[in-house]
This record gives C-alpha cells, structure tokens and sequence, in this order.
C-alpha cells in the first residue's frame, strides 16, 4: 500500500469494517475482460476467513468462476465528504477493506445452508433460520477462500 499511514493491519480493525458494510463487491476476469458485481454478503471469521454470497443458478459470474475462480473483492464504510477553501483541499473519510481469494459453488446442501445462514447473519444476526426446499434448488451460493486482504482508513 503507497500509504503505509492508512493502512490497517490488525485483523480485528479489518473485521470491524467487514461487519459494517451492507455489501461486497466481487471483481471476476475472463482473460482480459473483467466484470464487477455489488453483492450481498457473510463472513466467517474463523482460521480460514470466508465470505459467502448467493446469486440465481445461471449467469455471467457462474461462468467467469468456471474458467477463472481467483477474485478481488471490495467493501467500503464510513463515508463523509469534507471541504475546504479550494477544490483539491476536498476529499473524503472512509473505510476500506480489499482482498484476493479463490471463489466456488456450494453444491452440498448442509453446506449450502450454512453458507446462507452465514449470509443471513451478517444481516438479521443470529436466528434459526428455514428455508424452502424450492428456494435452495433455485439458489446457488458461493464461497470465496480468502487469501489476503487488507484494511485502509482515511
């Protein structure tokens, strides 16, 4: 990172970040052509940290994974925009967390519902949450693997 003084190292500074935005965006790329999408999210903090999405059962990412599974995701807090006496004194305060890993489909049902749940969490917090059998059948949920990421803060 150019700015070592905006850096965030400490992982539970990043993990603040994650839990306060309401969505992630997943960069996909398909040899030189790349496609970024805004998406619902969960995450798990756990040894292996994970985020887990779900999108419908055919589309352009499902295709992109196939051929090139490593991503970049994006989630962004905090936002203010501040002024000053001329135009390039402004700017803006914000938090950031950017990351690579490997994405895959979740085929397993349990797993599937765990990864909802996830989702769901992030969201409603934690509930026994249900989910109807035509909902999972239709519903294809991803895991991202996540190999590094860091955290800025301006």
């Amino acid at each position: 990172m150019r700015r070592a003084d905006r850096e965030i190292q400490e992982v539970s500074l990043i993990e603040e970040i994650i839990y306060k935005a309401d969505v992630c965006r997943v960069a996909f790329a398909d040899e030189n052509v790349p496609y970024i999408v805004t998406m619902n999210f969960g995450y798990t903090p756990n040894q292996e940290q994970k985020l887990y999405f779900h999108c419908a059962n055919v589309g352009r990412k499902l295709d992109m994974i196939k051929k090139n599974n490593y991503v970049c995701f994006e989630m962004d807090t905090d936002h203010a925009v501040y002024g000053g006496e001329k135009g390039c004194d402004w700017g803006m305060k914000f938090s950031s967390v950017v990351g690579y890993g490997n994405i895959s489909i979740v085929t397993e049902r349990e797993a599937k519902i765990q990864g909802l749940n996830c989702l769901m969490a992030h969201y409603g917090g934690e509930k026994n949450y249900s989910y109807d059998e035509n909902v999972l059948l239709r519903t294809t949920v991803l895991c991202l693997e996540i190999k590094e990421m860091t955290g800025k803060r301006k």
